[in-house]
């Protein structure tokens, strides 16, 4: 049986999606952009302000749910400029802890919703 997760504390989805979705004992969080769920807008301070903003709504997807960071597995971070990486990844090691890391993939991508510079999803067990 899936469930669906919904929170306040993270952006309201931008089309037919959910925040999250909880199924056995994984959840799956719907890619986040840096959005300010309070303002429903991107943060000043490029793509590392984006990168902080959007794991902090995965965070708050997978709160929702009944997980956390310290469970996540995967990871998928998809960036408008490769160039952005370093930035991301400093941001991005803020979240997990060293030695837990969880598998990643990073790609470029042409284009973000509302041209955002990052987005992130990510699969967790609860």
């Amino acid at each position: 049986m899936k469930s669906v997760i919904s929170t306040k504390n993270a952006p309201g989805a931008i089309g037919p999606y959910s925040q999250g979705i909880a199924v056995g004992n994984l959840v799956f969080t719907s890619g986040q952009l840096g959005l300010d769920p309070a303002t429903g807008a991107f943060p000043e301070g490029g793509v590392a302000a984006q990168a902080r903003q959007s794991l902090t709504n995965v965070k708050a997807v997978l709160e929702a749910a009944g997980s956390g960071m310290d469970k996540v597995v995967k990871t998928v971070v998809f960036l408008k400029d490769m160039n952005d990486f370093a930035a991301m990844n400093a941001v991005y090691a803020e979240f997990f802890p060293e030695g837990g890391y969880p598998a990643r993939s990073a790609v470029e991508v042409a284009r973000l919703p509302k041209d955002a510079l990052v987005e992130i999803e990510a699969v967790a067990h609860l």
